[in-house]
């Protein structure tokens, strides 16, 4: 065990964020166990992450979940198009999804590719939560048009988007 602010943290509690710089990983892992008593906290540890490290694609997830999960549609949308800016720099491709084709994003699943197109899918959630359906479709069209529905848990969110009315 380690401590963490001023809770204990049991080693299996860790999420794994991948290759992180360690100071990063500690501001993440600090908001993860901050969001559950204090969700202005863990916000500012994911953002100081942010600061630190705007190349570190985990907080743009961190910080686009936790905004969706409170309702804070607009801010998980800023968030979620920024983090699919960085994500889209890092893998090469063109930061319009709507340009992206077959073939442009490499099928490396821990890849900025991987986390553009599921940040893509995040960004149609956000799209349903904000009863914008037909923004939803073209997100999820574009998912369905480069093959990765599955991969990246597509066809969750196109199932929510076919009982919206």
């Amino acid at each position: 065990m380690r401590q963490e602010t001023d809770n204990l943290v049991r080693m299996d509690d860790l999420v794994d964020f991948g290759e992180v710089l360690p100071e990063v990983n500690a501001m993440l892992q600090r908001g993860v166990a901050l969001y559950r008593r204090d969700r202005a906290a863990a916000d500012l540890a994911f953002r100081a992450a942010l600061e630190l490290r705007p190349d570190a694609l985990p907080t743009y997830l961190c910080l686009y979940k936790i905004h969706t999960y409170q309702g804070n549609l607009d801010e998980s949308l800023a968030i979620a198009r920024a983090g699919l800016a960085e994500a889209a720099r890092q893998a090469g491709i063109d930061p319009d999804w709507t340009a992206w084709r077959r073939g442009d994003i490499a099928s490396n699943v821990n890849g900025p590719g991987h986390f553009a197109l599921y940040t893509l899918k995040a960004l149609a959630f956000i799209h349903l939560r904000r009863n914008e359906k037909a923004r939803a479709q073209r997100c999820l069209d574009k998912i369905a048009e480069l093959g990765a529905m599955e991969t990246v848990g597509g066809s969750v969110i196109a199932a929510l988007a076919a009982g919206v009315d």
